[in-house]
């Protein structure tokens, strides 16, 4: 799906058609999408190609009059009452007059700035629409990894009080969204140090005062991406030893339980065998009593 947006007097415009100076959103576009815009601006196919590829990593191509950026930007996926974060790429096309963004599915970022929730952009001035975009992935990125302290705090102290698998579970799935998270980032930084550099996009003054605040909340990102990748690391260590001790006092305390258990019913089996046994041999005692006392008894008499 294509849509055309353009900023005018400070606000952000929705068109029927595309025009110059006007951003190009790009959502999961058809080949014959691909081929107009192709065919309109010269694009490499690989572009399109790159930027929609999900195992994509960040980088930057340049092909004649047009740019391609590919970064990572962090997305939330619902699955029941879970909930994963991970991320994808983002393909940002720089033209001769036009921005193209392209995406594999519609994304939180691009919503803010098709509906007018970032202030200050102005489509025509493609570099410093370039970089906002940017500004608002590291944003959102740190955004996201609030809430993922925020839930793998629960998570733990609910890990404590249970020491369930589900708990383990659901910080696995944490753990993974961090090295994601990490992973991108660190992509993203690479792309931003080689944009800075200026050979392949062209900036200006207030551009590069607008890329530095992007690098540094990049590296702010990365910075709480590793730091929390370790505590929660540390967490399922510490959690799994915890629950793998109480599992061995458990053994010790059932073993114990079993012993005593089972020492009255072996003196139970040994007297109720030996019991078995003597009332066996009863009948026989009894007569051979029986008789012992009548020839003691006959032999008292002296009649024997």
């Amino acid at each position: 799906m294509l849509s055309y947006y353009k900023t005018e007097n400070g606000r952000m415009l929705q068109l029927q058609a595309c025009e110059p100076g006007c951003w190009i959103n790009c959502v999961s576009p058809d080949d014959r999408e691909i081929n107009s815009l192709i065919s309109d601006f010269g694009i490499e196919a690989d572009f399109f190609r790159a930027a929609m590829d999900e195992e994509e990593s960040s980088h930057i191509d340049h092909e004649g009059e047009n740019t391609l950026i590919v970064i990572d930007i962090p997305i939330v996926e619902k699955e029941g009452r879970n909930i994963t974060y991970t991320t994808m790429p983002f393909g940002i096309i720089i033209t001769e007059k036009n921005v193209i963004t392209v995406s594999i599915k519609d994304n939180p970022v691009v919503e803010e700035f098709a509906q007018g929730g970032v202030r200050g952009v102005q489509t025509n001035l493609k570099t410093r629409f370039m970089l906002s975009f940017m500004l608002r992935v590291a944003t959102r990125f740190l955004q996201y990894l609030k809430q993922i302290d925020k839930i793998s705090n629960y998570v733990e102290t609910e890990l404590r009080r249970s020491m369930r698998n589900a708990e383990l579970n659901q910080l696995l799935d944490i753990e993974k969204s961090l090295v994601y998270f990490s992973s991108s980032l660190k992509g993203n930084e690479i792309t931003l140090e080689k944009i800075m550099r200026g050979r392949v996009v062209k900036l200006y003054d207030d551009d590069e005062d607008l890329l530095e605040d992007v690098l540094i909340e990049v590296k702010q990102a990365i910075d709480m991406s590793n730091i929390y990748l370790n505590i929660v690391s540390g967490t399922m260590g510490a959690s799994s030893s915890v629950i793998s001790n109480n599992l061995n006092t458990g053994m010790k305390k059932l073993v114990s339980v079993i012993l005593l258990v089972s020492i009255p019913l072996i003196i139970f089996c040994f007297f109720a065998t030996r019991i078995s046994s003597v009332l066996l041999w009863l009948p026989a005692v009894i007569a051979a009593a029986l008789d012992a006392g009548a020839f003691f008894a006959l032999r008292k008499r002296k009649m024997i």
